[in-house]
């Protein structure tokens, strides 16, 4: 898939059908980081993504945020490129702001809010453990039951796209 026509996931299935066509590439991907801001909800752009690995942009409109889970499979990390976000885990809170990362081990739980007026935009890159399926969504909530990351109870609401982009 060329790097200009990639479109943000608007389904679980969708994210899933633009990884496994990126997941088919045996060469060099190469992509741009840039990305239609949101006035509501949150965009998830697959850029990258091989048997092991996925590295995605994502986008949430000021005051956007998700709910406590984890990721028992996956480290990943977040690397912040326009705004500011408060990670929050079981005990410390932590303000994320341009050109911060966080980084989160297999199986670490936490959530985050976008904290500034602008749209939170942030580069996220994830490695899956050895033998785990790279098309599961593998959260799980804080009861360790599984949840989508495209769910109301991880706090997802209808996407609306402003006119302007990250770039």
């Amino acid at each position: 898939m060329a790097a200009s026509s990639l479109q943000p996931a608007r389904t679980l299935d969708d994210l899933y059908t633009q990884m496994k066509e990126q997941a088919q590439n045996r060469g060099p991907s190469f992509f741009h980081l840039r990305a239609q801001l949101p006035l509501q909800g949150r965009t998830h752009l697959p850029l990258a993504t091989s048997d092991r690995m996925r590295v995605w942009l994502k986008t949430y409109a000021s005051g956007g945020e998700n709910e406590l889970h984890a990721h028992p499979l996956e480290d990943h990390i977040f690397v912040v490129l326009q705004g500011a976000a408060e990670f929050y885990d079981r005990g410390e809170i932590r303000r994320v702001e341009k050109l911060d990362g966080v980084f989160l081990p297999r199986g670490a739980f936490y959530w985050f809010k976008t904290v500034s007026d602008e749209p939170l935009v942030m580069l996220r890159v994830g490695a899956m453990a050895p033998g785990a399926d790279l098309m599961k969504d593998g959260r799980i909530s804080a009861n360790g039951q599984p949840m989508s990351g495209f769910s109301a109870e991880n706090k997802e609401v209808p996407l609306i796209l402003s006119e302007r982009w990250f770039e």
